[in-house]
């Protein structure tokens, strides 16, 4: 175990994606022991063979579709008919683009790239710095995989046997939170800086109203999921067969984002992104082999209840944990490593497993976009040209915002479960 950890630091030393460096870890440790060299093949085909998986390619789908399909436009013109004439009203608007995005795509470097592509180069031009445009284009990505459908979420459920249709609803308030806190921490910065609002004054109710009709296929997505899954009509599986359908139907027929000659090039872009993702589940799956081998759940169970039985304590140490890691090692791979350790250790203090799950995702995400290396983070600097230096500068404020909300939603379970326990 000590070697296969020496090779996963060289591994990810020399800058392989990380994928790759947790497959190339638990190769090594199998490799070590002949008798088990097929189980590396094994685990990581098995690790697939889940029809509740089946949710993240459609939802991916369903993201993509919509984010061609001219929706995202309609999007923007109804958040910015509801915050443009705030103070800093570009980047106000990009966070509220951002709270509907997220109901579609599920993932923060999916809802970053787009702010990154779209509105970052508006804002740089109306005289915001690109390092401000850079931070509020990752930041706000952080609604994304709290707002249902998060995959986070998704693989969340499924590694931990969790309702996914608890887990949607329970994400809900907190997307609200972060989305609240993001747009306060944004009129404070632009008040200091004197950015202005894009307007003088709010528009009127009724050219609000029409914004909003003209978004309402768009909008309509979200209450869909939610209406869907708390009446029993579909499982999440399902529910995400309907969304990519609907995003097709939306985007070909009523928006006209794109025509049939471009769906192959949508569904390629879908499956590349898909393989990404389940690629890491698969090879995270035999790392997770590993870990459970050498017992070391047990171990890290057994040293947090030494260093103390209150949940609220524990919860502390390890969100300080997962936020260094999270710098380090992609959401997604760092969650199928450490769920299966970490449930057992909620379960024996208590803890909720849908608000341990809220909290998981959210934390994971913070790492994503933190400095040094945050894989939202790089995935937003390559698309605007922006310095680590420049973005670390402008992140400070939204960082201790993030922090701020990560710790309300761990101290106060409520804000989290109140919504799942009244629906389910």
């Amino acid at each position: 175990m000590i070697i296969s950890g020496i090779v996963f630091i060289l591994l990810l030393t020399l800058g392989l994606p990380i994928a790759f460096v947790i497959l190339g870890a638990s190769v090594f440790y199998f490799s070590l022991n002949p008798m088990m060299a097929s189980t590396v093949a094994q685990r990581m085909a098995s690790s697939l063979e889940s029809f509740p998986l089946l949710a993240v390619p459609f939802f991916i789908v369903a993201g993509a579709a919509m984010a061609r399909g001219g929706i995202a436009r309609r999007l923007y013109d109804f958040a910015d008919g509801l915050v443009g004439h705030w103070h800093g009203g570009l980047a106000q608007v990009a966070v509220m683009n951002s709270l509907f995005l997220g109901a579609m795509s599920g993932s923060s470097n999916a809802d970053a790239a787009i702010d990154a592509r779209t509105i970052a180069p508006i804002m740089r031009e109306r005289g915001y710095s690109n390092g401000f445009a850079s931070v509020v284009s990752a930041a706000s990505g952080a609604i994304a995989p709290i707002m249902p459908p998060s995959i986070g979420l998704i693989v969340y459920g499924l590694l931990t046997e969790t309702s996914i249709g608890r887990l949607f609803i329970g994400g809900v308030v907190p997307a609200m939170i972060i989305t609240a806190a993001l747009l306060l921490t944004v009129r404070y910065v632009a008040k200091r800086r004197g950015y202005k609002p894009e307007r003088q004054e709010r528009l009127p109710a009724r050219q609000i109203a029409t914004r909003a009709r003209a978004a309402l296929w768009a909008l309509a997505m979200p209450v869909l999921l939610i209406v869907g899954l708390r009446g029993g009509w579909f499982t999440p599986t399902e529910l995400g067969a309907i969304a990519a359908l609907y995003a097709f139907l939306v985007g070909i027929f009523i928006y006209r984002g794109f025509g049939m000659s471009e769906t192959y090039e949508l569904l390629r872009e879908s499956a590349l992104t898909t393989a990404n993702v389940l690629f890491i589940v698969a090879s995270a799956a035999v790392f997770s082999l590993v870990l459970a081998l050498e017992q070391v759940p047990q171990a890290l169970l057994s040293g947090l209840l030494t260093l103390s039985d209150n949940k609220y304590v524990v919860l502390l140490i390890l969100n300080v944990l997962l936020l260094v890691l999270g710098t380090m090692l992609e959401g997604l791979a760092l969650m199928v490593i450490l769920v299966p350790i970490l449930i057992e250790v909620t379960r024996t203090l208590g803890i909720d497993p849908v608000h341990f799950g809220i909290v998981l995702v959210f934390n994971t995400t913070i790492g994503s976009i933190t400095p040094p290396v945050g894989t939202v983070l790089y995935t937003v600097c390559s698309i605007t040209r922006c310095s680590i230096e420049e973005f670390t500068r402008d992140f400070l404020p939204f960082l201790a915002s993030l922090i701020g909300v990560l710790l309300l939603l761990t101290f106060v379970p409520p804000l989290v479960t109140f919504l799942p326990n009244l629906l389910f």
